[in-house]
């Protein structure tokens, strides 16, 4: 059966050309030369016996028999494309990819991911670190916890958690001596990150304070650091600060918060999820649980 079959580089060439109707864009997209395409499509006419293109000038036209032709190669290419998805994927079963933001996944995730080695030994579980939104498909992506609307094409969101800031700080900071009031705290060094400004929260403190000229941090774990070491007073995001309060490493300097203008999700594809990433995913749910 398979010595009937043409050179799979010539079916791809095909495909490609007969899709985009052009023997130029087909070499663009499977990274060949023109000519190569060209010498591809007339290989694979003479073994069939039959014209696949009208041709004329730059421009060519599938003739019938090429445009049936097209429809069942891109099918088995389609079919191949996934068959081949299958195997990689299988070859990684036990393995979960995660992806969060680098400061969710040191100061929230990696507390709490002994618990599920221990439960589940035989799953490996990789967490990929992002400051964007990932690719589900190109990203290789299963689960994904993100901050917005919980508004997301093709996906399936669960709210994780509500988020909102508020000043934190070394019980060392200045030698222990912390601002009583909320207009006291522009005698101070402020950070915040990047995404996140002082100005709302005081507004809501009903203080007439300038959003002051602080130190930025692009990533928020490195914000709670500064703070835990003494630094400066953070505006603390509520999901990240959590096990430093608990710990006593910094403490929550006035009882007012501002809600942030997106929750936290766990999201993941709506047609695609593992029997290992299900557990993934509802470890992460128990975990948040456990919280109250």
């Amino acid at each position: 059966m398979t010595r009937n079959l043409p050179p799979l580089s010539a079916l791809r060439s095909f495909e490609a050309a007969a899709r985009l109707q052009s023997f130029s864009r087909a070499a663009d997209e499977i990274s060949v030369t023109h000519g190569a395409v060209s010498h591809q499509v007339r290989s694979l006419e003479r073994a069939l016996g039959a014209a696949l293109f009208l041709r004329n000038g730059r421009r060519v036209v599938l003739t019938t028999a090429g445009r049936h032709f097209a429809e069942r190669v891109r099918a088995a290419l389609q079919d191949l494309a996934e068959a081949a998805q299958f195997v990689r994927r299988s070859e990684h079963d036990r393995a979960v990819s995660v992806s969060m933001l680098p400061s969710f996944a040191a100061r929230w995730l990696m507390p709490r991911l002994g618990r599920f080695m221990q439960r589940h030994p035989a799953i490996a579980v990789n967490i990929h670190t992002s400051n964007t939104l990932v690719d589900f498909q190109r990203d290789d992506v299963d689960l994904a916890i993100r901050i917005g609307s919980g508004r997301w094409p093709d996906l399936e969101a669960h709210k994780f958690m509500d988020e909102e800031y508020f000043p934190v700080a070394s019980p060392r900071f200045n030698r222990g001596r912390l601002p009583a009031h909320p207009a006291e705290l522009g005698k101070f060094q402020l950070m915040r990150s990047n995404d996140e400004p002082w100005t709302p929260w005081f507004r809501a403190a009903g203080v007439r304070l300038k959003e002051p000229h602080s130190v930025i941090f692009t990533d928020s774990n490195l914000l709670l650091q500064a703070a835990v070491d003494g630094r400066g007073i953070a505006l603390a995001r509520s999901s990240i600060a959590a096990a430093d309060l608990r710990a006593g490493k910094l403490v929550r300097l006035f009882k007012l918060a501002v809600p942030a203008h997106g929750a936290t999700y766990l999201v993941w594809p709506k047609d695609r999820l593992s029997a290992n990433a299900i557990l993934v995913r509802d470890w992460l749910l128990e975990e948040r649980q456990r919280e109250g």
